[in-house]
């Protein structure tokens, strides 16, 4: 009898197929962890699963492989990682960056830089010496101005009625002038004449005195030539005197001319001084700038002599007001150049030179200078003013008072080495 083959049943089937699974789950992780092994293909055939005893064992027909996307792919073997050349670089670069930072640390420190700086401008406030009624105002609020150009006027009225007065009293000191030299040379002809009429009296007293023995004239004649003859010698001596008198109110020289003589400089003062108050009634720029506060000003306003009516800032007059800390004021010196920065201008730069360094800190010229006697002294570093002069504004963008600016001072001293390299250098050369 034929043997024949019965169909296999549905436990059987399922039965298999779960060992397959978990034959090449095993094949898999076994392939993964032999990273270097090469797959063998007799080793993903999937094994026939056991017959359960008592059954007979149907006939399977063979299994196809598994699709290669089902097989796990084997793993790469790892390359060996390349070494980075930035950490070597960097070795390489830090001793060089060290020394070429140590030559500029050394070469450097030359320039002195302070960000306490400021620009100050000549001001200040106009004003006049006479007292007056505001007549005109001729400038307004932050007008640039020239030297000698019309600011303000005063009522010039009682001005010119004082000029007036004090041309005439010029005038009439004048006429006092040539009434004195005229007198004086009166009083040299009342000389003249008493003089030539001295010889007659004594003349005629000798005569009175020879009758007179004789016993010829009487007493009384004798005595009235004695007397004409005493006041004609009085009368020289008076005009004399007089003379002596107007000589000195001439200045001791009765021929100079009337312009020199005491009494007329005298007058011509009083001209000179009403003349120059009439001009101060006209009050003019003394030097190029732009006026501010002209508002306070009004006219009609009676304005004081010597009270300012308004400011007027300098356009031209400017300078650097510095106050570096005393620490880096070691090397400065007056004369160096300065180059300057100023915060409104960026990029712009102007060319200076110090001028002057204050011999006391700014400290000392306050109302409560410091105490370091007291228990509660506490060290502060201290700052000293400097000046910094500016050499070319022109062509440059309009600098204004108060403006803060960065002076940058070239000492020409290098930092050099530090204090032990030296010291060690020193005691090398000394040993050797």
């Amino acid at each position: 009898m034929s043997e024949s083959t019965s169909p296999r049943k549905p436990g059987e089937d399922i039965a298999g197929e779960r060992a397959s699974d978990q034959v090449i789950r095993l094949d898999s992780e076994r392939e993964q962890r032999r990273a270097n092994v090469v797959i063998d293909k007799d080793e993903l055939e999937t094994p026939v699963a056991p017959e359960p005893a008592g059954l007979e064992a149907p006939t399977r027909e063979p299994q196809p492989l598994p699709p290669p996307a089902a097989v796990a792919a084997p793993a790469a073997a790892p390359s060996k990682p390349k070494r980075s050349l930035a950490r070597p670089l960097l070795f390489a670069l830090l001793p060089v960056a060290l020394v070429v930072g140590g030559y500029y640390y050394v070469i450097g420190g030359q320039v002195m830089t302070t960000d306490n700086a400021y620009i100050q401008a000549q001001s200040l406030g106009v004003s006049t010496d006479v007292s007056g009624t505001v007549q005109e105002i001729d400038v307004h609020e932050n007008q640039a101005v020239k030297k000698g150009d019309v600011l303000f006027r005063l009522r010039p009225a009682s001005f010119e009625t004082a000029l007036a007065a004090a041309q005439a009293q010029l005038g009439t000191v004048r006429n006092q002038v040539l009434t004195l030299q005229a007198s004086y040379q009166q009083s040299l002809s009342q000389i003249e004449q008493a003089e030539a009429d001295i010889p007659y009296y004594e003349a005629a007293f000798q005569r009175q005195q020879d009758l007179l023995k004789t016993s010829t004239a009487s007493k009384a004649t004798f005595d009235s030539a004695q007397h004409d003859l005493v006041a004609a010698r009085q009368k020289v001596s008076v005009a004399k005197a007089q003379a002596q008198a107007m000589l000195a109110q001439l200045g001791g020289d009765a021929d100079q001319p009337v312009e020199k003589n005491p009494f007329y400089l005298q007058a011509q003062s009083g001209v000179d001084d009403a003349q120059r108050n009439l001009a101060d009634s006209v009050v003019k720029a003394p030097f190029d700038g732009i006026v501010t506060n002209v508002d306070a000003l009004q006219v009609g306003k009676y304005l004081p002599a010597s009270q300012p009516a308004f400011s007027l800032v300098s356009s031209t007059d400017l300078w650097i007001a510095a106050e570096p800390k005393e620490t880096e004021l070691t090397y400065v010196r007056p004369g160096q150049t300065a180059t300057i920065s100023v915060d409104t201008y960026p990029g712009a730069v102007w060319h200076g030179t110090v001028a002057s360094i204050s011999p006391a800190s700014s400290s000392s010229f306050s109302l409560l200078p410091a105490q370091n006697t007291t228990g509660n002294w506490v060290k502060v570093v201290q700052r000293i003013p400097m000046r910094v002069t500016i050499e070319d504004p022109a062509g440059k963008p309009p600098l204004r008072g108060g403006m803060s600016v960065v002076v940058d001072v070239d000492t020409g001293h290098a930092r050099g080495l530090p204090d032990f390299i030296t010291n060690l250098v020193k005691r090398f050369e000394q040993k050797s």
